[in-house]
């Protein structure tokens, strides 16, 4: 049995216990298998662990992968905010500095900016298909009833670079009183069976803030709920602009999430439509809480 150093971020927030816990793993050398960091990440145990690997691209500063403890994902929100500022703390990253990450999501533009520690990620341009399964049945996968749906808007699968389905709900209380049964996913969402489930309102928590989500892992992800994510939020700002403000070129957001677990996050999200193009960039800090090491 091997030992290996990570370290422990919470991504959009300033405060540790907060937020959305991230593991950080360097392997400069890129020696690691993906068998090596998939049981790196059951050990950790958080709902990402990112792993920091050189790329081979010319155009690529650094590669990036993201590892659930059941699975790995295509791309990481937090993940990539996490590492990123990591990777400010460990080089002593001064002033501002554009980044391009390898991702299996593809090569994507990332800022780092100095002076207020922020990581603005672009993201691949959103993606919608139609749920055309039963939503009552999607409902009850998370203890909810079609008494709960805002029916003003359509539940859609959306990604911009990772599928999640996006799901309208009528207020907070609806949100607070989600369960969700994660093994039942793959028989509802029978288009994309390892897709997460996303419930959206537009009640906010705080003054200022614009839209409130809760974030439901997929079956195979190995956790139940994520406590604030980067690539769902990103959905939900071009979810926001095609289908809740459709006369709209342009929105600047404030998402929270993870209230209902303790976990107080704000994701920041730009969406801008260029004909029937979304595109999206989401911002966030970070916070290091300490390192440890993990036997895999």
């Amino acid at each position: 049995m091997s030992q290996i150093e990570f370290f422990h971020y919470e991504a959009f927030t300033d405060t540790p216990g907060m937020g959305n816990p991230a593991g950080i793993v360097f392997d400069t050398k890129g020696m690691l298998t993906e068998e090596e960091m998939q049981r790196i990440a059951a050990a950790v145990g958080f709902s990402e662990t990112a792993f920091v690997l050189p790329s081979g691209r010319a155009e690529c500063s650094l590669r990036l992968r993201f590892f659930a403890p059941g699975s790995e994902m295509p791309l990481c929100g937090h993940g990539t905010v996490a590492a990123v500022s990591a990777l400010a703390a460990r080089d002593g990253l001064r002033g501002n500095r554009r980044l391009v990450a390898e991702t299996q999501a593809g090569a994507l533009p990332v800022d780092w900016l100095g002076e207020t520690r922020e990581v603005v990620m672009k993201q691949n341009d959103a993606r919608f298909l139609p749920f055309s399964g039963n939503t009552g049945a999607l409902l009850r996968t998370v203890g909810l009833t079609e008494a709960d749906l805002d029916a003003r808007y359509p539940a859609v699968y959306g990604s911009t670079g990772s599928w999640t389905l996006i799901l309208p709900l009528k207020d907070l209380q609806a949100c607070a009183r989600c369960t969700p049964h994660n093994a039942l996913f793959p028989s509802v969402l029978t288009e994309f069976p390892a897709a997460s489930v996303h419930p959206v309102v537009l009640d906010v928590t705080r003054s200022g803030r614009s839209m409130h989500g809760r974030h439901f892992s997929g079956a195979c992800a190995g956790t139940v709920e994520d406590p604030v994510t980067g690539t769902a939020s990103g959905v939900m700002g071009a979810y926001y602009l095609r289908y809740i403000e459709p006369s709209l070129a342009h929105a600047d957001l404030l998402i929270e999430q993870g209230q209902e677990i303790g976990r107080d996050g704000v994701v920041r999200v730009w969406a801008s439509r260029e004909r029937d193009v979304i595109s999206v960039s989401i911002g966030g800090r970070a916070v290091c809480c300490g390192s440890r090491t993990v036997s895999y």
